[in-house]
């Protein structure tokens, strides 16, 4: 009793130090360093290192300005990732001020549906407008024997199929973002400015676009980011000259080196666009000093309106919806059987009884479950840590540790395998003395690596709307920093930790692209099973795998949102 009681006053005399913030802090840069930083700099190494010593020939297809491959597969990768941001922002700030601004038929509907896409896992969602949309998909076909056409009239692929992929799957990020800025946009605002004779254009580019700006930010971030990272679209529509799949060629054909020189470059420019707009987002301040009165909704009265409305509803929401219900279909289809035919000819439920009776089949759902797992009990403990840190402890250095807290997100996944790769195949401290290269315990590190940002994000959105003298009361009370924290700030900060560990679970299950460069027979997961089957073949079970990451897609959304009317109810 007398050696606790001593240890309880030494901690207690620590925890009221001015140096106890750098205790508690010390363990975060050290991990942030070995698993984020260090790997980042063991790729640069490597792409400038060669038998004879320095070099900097893999960069010379970047540095000699010529349209090598290299420059070629860079600016193609900018093209698309620019061009999707124009189209997302188009797609999701139109549907945001049309379901936000106006009352019609439908309109419930399609607002329920918006957010359908961020059921589709990146790899599933592409197959999923393969099936659709390319030269065999259902509805070239369904057109072509319809009205008796040679060839089918149209079909996704190249550079079109991918635009058309990322817009429908990444148009949520505007969406949402716009969706939250319009639902609080005092309608005075425009009302003013109308009466003061500005024209419409005018009140959309000089008062609802101003005030859009950190949503479009924000927008603008995620799918550029998203699309700079976007392995798979371009994998499946055949589009070779981007940088991922430089990367992945480079991988799988054993050049490290290159494969690291086009890591540095593509992370290169990440960072710099995310500074870049964060750099635009604060030359202003975005704020309403109205009263706040919330938009309210225009009825569309105009009989011809209303009809256009409902025909609108209707097609949208078949678009939304087109994609999960085809894939629930082929994952019911008998594998192989589906070939020059519209629809699938025979069908069978053995798809779904294997998966959880076969156990190869089950294994790489539970080698998903697992490793996605482990890697969000570790963002957990860091996101939460790091999120204390930065709103509750004063020390030097808080900005350098909130960019490298984010610095994973800015990093496609293509270059955290790549960065894996060049830090631990050979042993070091940080994998206790073992090559994690080849191993189970590389993939979940992956994972931690890429969704810490996730729940970082939001425990550290929970934690700033905290009243720091509420733990501050605990602590004048007598409670010690671990005990306030454990029985105040914590669980009330857990709903925000919840809600971005339930996302980086999901996303760690659907994980592919980073997972097929540093994957092993031992560990491998849904993803690259799924990709494995498509070329196999095998439409049904590889839909069936699908249809079980979109099931518990829409879980976490569902149990997200109650989260969320929860808290704003409070």
């Amino acid at each position: 009793m007398k050696v606790a009681a001593k240890w309880h006053d030494r901690w207690q005399r620590l925890s009221a130090s001015p140096y106890f913030a750098y205790v508690l802090v010390a363990p975060l840069a050290v991990v942030l360093w070995g698993y984020v930083v260090q790997p980042m700099l063991a790729t640069f190494l490597t792409s400038i290192r060669d038998d004879s010593g320095i070099t900097l020939r893999y960069y010379e297809g970047f540095l000699s300005f010529r349209m090598t491959t290299q420059m070629e597969a860079l600016l193609t990768t900018l093209g698309i990732s620019v061009l999707s941001v124009i189209t997302c922002a188009v797609v999701g700030v139109g549907m945001a001020f049309l379901l936000n601004r106006f009352e019609f038929p439908g309109r419930r509907l399609l607002e329920s549906l918006a957010l359908v896409p961020m059921a589709l896992p990146p790899l599933i969602g592409v197959y999923a407008f393969m099936f659709l949309y390319s030269s065999s998909g259902i509805i070239p076909r369904a057109i072509k024997v319809l009205f008796d056409l040679p060839q089918v009239p149209f079909a996704l692929k190249g550079l079109t199929g991918v635009l058309v992929v990322h817009t429908f799957t990444m148009y949520p990020y505007f969406y949402t973002a716009a969706a939250a800025a319009l639902a609080g946009f005092d309608p005075s605002l425009e009302e003013a400015a109308l009466n003061l004779g500005a024209r419409r254009w005018q009140v959309w580019t000089r008062v609802i676009l101003p005030m859009l700006t950190p949503a479009l930010v924000s927008g603008s971030l995620l799918t550029f980011m998203v699309s700079m990272a976007s392995y798979t679209a371009p994998l499946i529509f055949g589009v070779d000259r981007t940088m991922t799949m430089q990367i992945a060629i480079a991988r799988t054909n054993g050049n490290l080196p290159l494969a690291s020189a086009e890591a540095t470059i593509l992370s290169v420019v990440s960072i710099a666009f995310l500074i870049l707009m964060r750099w635009y987002q604060n030359r202003r301040t975005y704020r309403s000093l109205s009263k706040g009165v919330s938009v309210h909704r225009t009825e569309v009265k105009s009989p011809v309106g209303r009809i256009l409305a409902m025909v609108g509803a209707v097609l949208g929401t078949l678009v939304l919806i087109l994609p999960i219900i085809t894939l629930a279909l082929i994952s019911l289809s008998k594998d192989g059987t589906w070939t020059v035919q519209v629809l699938p000819p025979k069908y069978t439920l053995e798809n779904y009884v294997n998966l959880f009776n076969d156990p190869r089949a089950w294994r790489p759902i539970k080698n998903s479950l697992q490793m996605s797992g482990i890697a969000t009990a570790g963002s957990i403990v860091l996101g939460v840590a790091a999120a204390y840190a930065l709103n509750r402890l004063k020390f030097t250095g808080k900005s350098l540790l909130d960019m490298a807290v984010m610095l994973p997100w800015a990093l496609p996944g293509t270059v955290v395998g790549i960065n894996l790769i060049a830090a631990f195949n050979q042993p070091s401290a940080f994998s206790f003395g073992q090559v994690l290269v080849g191993t189970f315990w590389i993939l979940p590190l992956a994972y931690f690596v890429r969704f810490s940002p996730l729940v970082f994000r939001s425990s550290n959105a929970a934690l700033a709307h905290l009243d720091p003298s509420v733990e501050e009361a605990a602590r004048s009370l007598g409670a010690g920093w671990w005990y306030a924290f454990r029985r105040v700030t914590f669980p009330l900060m857990f709903r925000g930790v919840l809600a971005g560990a339930l996302l980086a679970f999901v996303q760690g299950v659907g994980e592919f692209v980073a997972s097929v460069l540093i994957y092993t027979a031992r560990n491998q997961p849904i993803s690259v099973e799924i990709n494995n089957l498509m070329y196999s073949f095998k439409f049904g079970t590889a839909a069936a795998y699908g249809m079980l990451q979109i099931l518990l897609i829409l879980l976490v959304l569902f149990i997200s949102r109650r989260l969320d009317q929860r808290e704003n109810l409070a």
